[in-house]
């Protein structure tokens, strides 16, 4: 088969087009390992492994590209160049390709990770850490990189989201409020340890007028259904439950 045309197209790659009708999109690496430059022709016989060669480019050139919008670990990539259906093992030819020339590192992952969850979330470190195991980075390498997210900082952090929580509560007191706070704290990853010990701080006694403002609201609606001593105890059965005290 002759080659009759070279024109060059996106993504680094050839259209390569043959005296047989026939045309192939080929990666410059490609045409340069069969010399086809200087021969201008493909053998039938070279067909198949030029073909597996061109693939082998593709899947290498795809993880790569993909890496310029959005870091990933290797797991990530692994994953990304399996969903497209390209075969395992030029998947993993691809990624250890990739790793022996510094373009994936689990390690600067788990580096870039935990320094931007400390500069753009409240995220605390054992969400991080839980995070980042889903990326199949190891516990070893996430221990080891989160050193960097010191006692300090946390406190510092911790604080902040407590304020922030009592400021825009306005239904709940007392220990509901401060149960409250303390699983939100929990749940974006903090120990205990370190949220009790911000949280000994704070006050979490009634704010009188929250008090009068939720009773008045239970009242005009309880009231519908319940009046006297029955009435009352309902407010104050659901004012309890938001850790709320009313006293007249």
């Amino acid at each position: 088969m002759k080659i009759i045309k070279y024109k060059k197209g996106s993504k680094g790659l050839y259209k390569v087009e043959l005296d047989d009708g026939r045309s192939l999109a080929l990666y410059e690496e490609v045409i340069l390992k069969f010399n086809l430059l200087l021969t201008k022709e493909i053998l039938e016989t070279d067909l198949s492994d030029i073909e597996k060669y061109n693939l082998e480019c593709d899947v290498y050139y795809v993880a790569l590209n993909s890496l310029k919008s959005r870091f990933k670990s290797v797991y990530d990539t692994k994953e990304y160049l399996l969903k497209k259906e390209y075969p395992l093992d030029l998947v993993e030819m691809a990624v250890d390709k990739l790793v022996s020339q510094g373009y994936l590192n689990d390690r600067s992952y788990a580096k870039g990770f935990i320094n931007n969850k400390m500069v753009t979330s409240n995220m605390g470190p054992n969400k991080i850490r839980k995070e980042l195991l889903e990326h199949k980075i190891s516990l070893d390498i996430i221990n080891e990189e989160l050193v960097v997210f010191e006692e300090e900082l946390q406190l510092e952090k911790i604080n902040k989201i407590v304020d922030k929580l009592i400021r825009s509560n306005h239904t709940r007191g007392g220990f509901v409020l401060k149960k409250k706070i303390t699983n939100d704290l929990v749940m974006l990853g903090y120990d205990v340890d370190l949220i009790n010990k911000v949280i000994s701080d704070y006050d979490f006694s009634n704010d009188k007028d929250m008090v009068k403002k939720e009773y008045d609201k239970l009242y005009k609606r309880l009231s519908r259904k319940y009046s006297g001593n029955e009435l009352e105890y309902k407010i104050k059965e659901k004012l309890y439950q938001k850790g709320l005290y009313y006293e007249e």
